[in-house]
Order: C-alpha cells, then sequence, then structure tokens
C-alpha cells in the first residue's frame, strides 16, 4: 500500500533515544544505544527514514527524546528533528513523551523505538508500517506487533509481541505526568482493559536490538548473508557474513561479527558471532536464526 496515503494530515512522531542501553554495554559506555549503527546505518536514522516514507519529516512533524548522552544524539539529529533533552534520568516511554506534550499540542501522535530494528523485504520503510495507520478511529490505542511464541506470555497483547511502534490518539497523552512512568502500564493496558487497543501485524523481520545477541543478528540480517563493508574500511583478511564499518581495518578473519566504525581486527585474529569496537574490545553474542 502507499505508505502516505492514510497518512493523517495532523500526524505527528516521536522517536524514543532517551535510554541508555545497558544490556549493551560496554558498547553503550561511549555511544547510546540509538546512535549504535546496525547495518552501518545508525539505529536513529533507520526510524527517521521510516518516518520520511510515511511522509513525516522535519521539526514540525518529527521530535526525538534525548538524556544519556544526549549531546550525541542532539548533534547527530541536528535540524531534521525537534528535540527534547531531558535532565537527569530518562523519563522513560512515556515521560518522555508527556515532556512533549506542548509540542504535539492536540494532535495524534506515532511513536518509535530508536533501538527496533525492522525490515521487510516486500515493502519498504514507511510503507511497511503504513496498515498501522490504515483506517484508524483517532481515539484507540494501535501497537504494532508479531504473533508471539506463547500468546499467553506476560508482555503480549492480544498474543503478540509489540514491535516499537504504537499509535496514540492526543486524548491518552494530554494528562501524561511529566515522570518516569512507561507507556505499557501508563497507556497501553488501561486502553487494552477498556478493549481500545489494537494490534496490528507487522510482516517482516524485527529485533530490538537490545542485547548482544539480537543486536548482532539485525547486523546479519542487514547484511544479507553477505559482507556489509563500508567503502572506507580495508579487508585485508577474511570477511564471510559479517558487518565492517567505516574506517575499520579487517586483517584477520571475521565470521558473523560486527566490526565497528574505525576498530581493528589484527592479522592472526578469528572473530566468530562477536562485535568488535576499538582495537581490542570485543562483545560475545550467539545470534538467532
Amino acid at each position: 500500500m502507499a505508505g502516505r496515503a492514510s497518512v493523517p494530515a495532523e500526524l505527528c512522531a516521536v522517536v524514543l533515544a532517551a535510554g541508555e542501553g545497558t544490556r549493551l554495554r560496554p558498547l553503550t559506555a561511549r555511544v547510546p544505544k540509538a546512535l549504535c549503527p546496525v547495518g552501518n546505518v545508525a539505529l536513529l536514522d533507520r526510524a527517521l527514514a521510516r518516518l520520511a516514507g510515511l511522509g513525516l519529516s522535519g521539526p514540525a512533524r518529527v521530535a526525538v527524546n534525548a538524556c544519556y548522552l544526549a549531546d550525541q544524539v542532539v548533534t547527530h539529529v541536528d535540524d531534521r528533528a525537534h528535540l527534547s533533552v531531558e535532565p537527569g534520568d530518562p523519563l522513560g516511554t512515556a515521560g518522555g513523551v508527556a515532556n512533549l506534550r506542548d509540542w504535539i499540542d492536540g494532535r495524534p501522535v506515532l511513536v518509535g523505538n530508536a533501538d527496533a530494528y525492522l525490515a521487510d523485504a516486500a515493502t519498504p520503510p514507511g510503507p511497511d508500517v503504513a496498515a498501522l495507520l490504515d483506517g484508524w478511529d483517532g481515539t484507540s490505542v494501535r501497537l504494532l506487533g508479531q504473533p508471539a511464541a506463547d500468546p499467553t506470555a506476560p508482555g503480549t497483547f492480544a498474543g503478540h509481541c509489540f514491535t516499537g511502534f504504537s499509535l496514540l490518539p492526543w486524548r491518552l497523552v494530554r494528562d501524561l505526568p511529566v515522570t518516569f512512568s512507561d507507556l505499557v502500564r501508563a497507556v497501553w493496558r488501561p486502553a487494552e482493559a477498556a478493549g481500545a487497543l489494537e494490534v496490528v501485524p507487522y510482516p517482516g523481520t524485527f529485533y530490538d536490538t537490545g542485547t548482544p545477541a539480537d543486536y548482532l543478528a539485525a547486523n546479519l540480517h542487514a547484511a544479507a548473508g553477505g559482507a556489509l563493508v563500508d567503502p572506507s574500511a580495508t579487508v585485508t583478511g577474511s570477511c564471510v557474513e559479517s558487518v565492517v564499518g567505516a574506517g575499520a581495518r579487517v586483517d584477520g578473519d571475521v565470521r558473523r561479527t560486527v566490526v565497528w566504525p574505525g576498530a581493528l581486527v589484527r592479522d592472526g585474529e578469528r572473530l566468530h558471532d562477536v562485535i568488535r569496537f576499538g582495537d581490542d574490545c570485543t562483545v560475545q553474542a550467539a545470534a538467532h536464526g
């Protein structure tokens, strides 16, 4: 379907990028999770590109929140979106949206997690999530989801796992407190109890990239079974089913590995199912699938 045709004219979007990403440490010790690269593209840029594919771009229609290492997020976003910097600790998913109440200003809002990796082989970013907007009544809550392995497991909605994007009416945003809180308890579960929550299935691939295993799996999916090497990287060794970032150097052998921008794999090193950053820092990760 054409993504733009079903987008309400007044719709705005918020990308949540304030989190620290503690489960990804030490990768996130110096880089916020939203700026971690997947397929050599920052997760935040993937989210902004998906919104642009829906016709949502610029600071009047798109906002990004930041907290942990906020200066990096602010510099990276620049003038591409409205920026909401949260002082102190992150406000959580609901608090982060509430902090943008004056900017949202009566509009319905599409909320996306920066760390959600979504890819549909049949549909480009933007149109791949347009079903979330299609035929929306403007009053209910909608979540993008995929069928759960255990439909009754805690954390599921109508037998689905959440896949990173939700659609909220202004009436449920208006009274959210600007305190630490999450959308699950503040908005989604109450809407579900009131019979006002709908799950729209996402047909593509989803990883939340919150753990090293999922982060590696998302990168390998982006590489599509091959070697995805930035043009500015140098590879003199072997590179199989891996992602190599800008300015990185691979003199050893890597397989099913992510080599971060500027990182080094020395001659004689053999890396498998790991993430390498810096000159000698390695995070173990067993990929899914």
